[in-house]
């Protein structure tokens, strides 16, 4: 199948910068005839709010870019191509994953994350908008999706995979998913289970009733000593065996993959390009498979 690699050149929902230079340092170095055509998409040359007490920072340049990338994700499937979106930070699955949904219409989602990123702008204490975008694609966030006008993913068909953030408001974030009936595993469940059961169930709940889903891999669910080029790491990730595990199985259901994204990689945080060897590892896999 021919592949389409969008690069997601944006670190508008976060306030660590350098994650918009991540998606090109990483497609340059990818190398497949299978990929067809190679998109790039920057952020609108703004100066960056950080401003603590905004706690909806940059969200007229963050939907712009969003609606942009909708728009390639839904050029890309009609042109029976597979879209691997490089992000970026995690903002950008807003319009990664809508796109999919637009086309591929009854789809489930798997979120490979150590954050839940289901904070809501009544949640949000920090106003970074990486921090919502699954709550945006089960629709309750609709200020970051004015560019949507169809049906959300499903939260009965939404998991989270690898979670363990100990951020100060993860209890509102826990309340809003346990609402909304979001399935989550944490990095003790992948310990105490092994990736395989913890992987293989949350592919069952992705894909029961539906004809498939979209995997959003962000690369901090990995322990930060192994990938530190992150922009905002967590200790205690999954190691290089488990990330191997993970690709393993995801390859094993690829029929049942539509679309993919690999975000977060910031090479201002990179050591010896260890997370630059880790993402192309993942998507050249994904790639060969697909």
């Amino acid at each position: 199948m021919k592949i389409n690699i969008i690069n997601a050149c944006s670190d508008l929902g976060v306030d660590v910068d350098g994650s918009n230079k991540g998606p090109l340092l990483i497609s340059k170095n990818l190398n497949s005839d299978k990929i067809n055509e190679i998109i790039t998409l920057n952020k609108q040359n703004i100066k960056k709010s950080k401003d603590e007490n905004d706690l909806k920072k940059n969200l007229s340049a963050v939907n712009d870019f969003n609606n942009r990338l909708y728009d390639k994700i839904i050029y890309t499937l009609n042109d029976n191509a597979f879209p691997i979106t490089i992000g970026g930070d995690h903002s950008i699955a807003i319009g990664s994953a809508l796109g999919s949904k637009k086309i591929n219409k009854n789809i489930g989602i798997i979120w490979i994350d150590a954050h839940l990123d289901y904070n809501t702008f009544e949640t949000t204490i920090t106003g970074n908008l990486h921090g919502l975008p699954l709550a945006a694609l089960n629709g309750i966030c609709k200020d970051l999706t004015k560019f949507y006008d169809d049906e959300y993913y499903n939260p009965k068909n939404t998991v989270v995979v690898g979670y363990r953030s100990d951020e100060i408001n993860k209890e509102d974030e826990l309340n809003n998913i346990k609402k909304m009936g979001v399935s989550v595993f944490t990095c003790e469940d992948i310990n105490r289970l092994g990736i395989d059961k913890v992987l293989n169930e949350a592919i069952k709940i992705a894909t029961n009733n539906t004809s498939g889903m979209h995997i959003s891999y962000d690369l901090d669910v990995i322990d930060p000593k192994i990938a530190p080029g992150v922009s905002v790491p967590e200790i205690n990730g999954i190691n290089l065996e488990i990330v191997k595990k993970t690709i393993d199985i995801l390859i094993k259901n690829i029929d049942n993959i539509k679309s993919f994204d690999l975000v977060e990689f910031n090479p201002d945080n990179d050591i010896n390009n260890k997370t630059l060897n880790i993402a192309l590892n993942i998507l050249n896999n994904i790639i060969e498979k697909k």
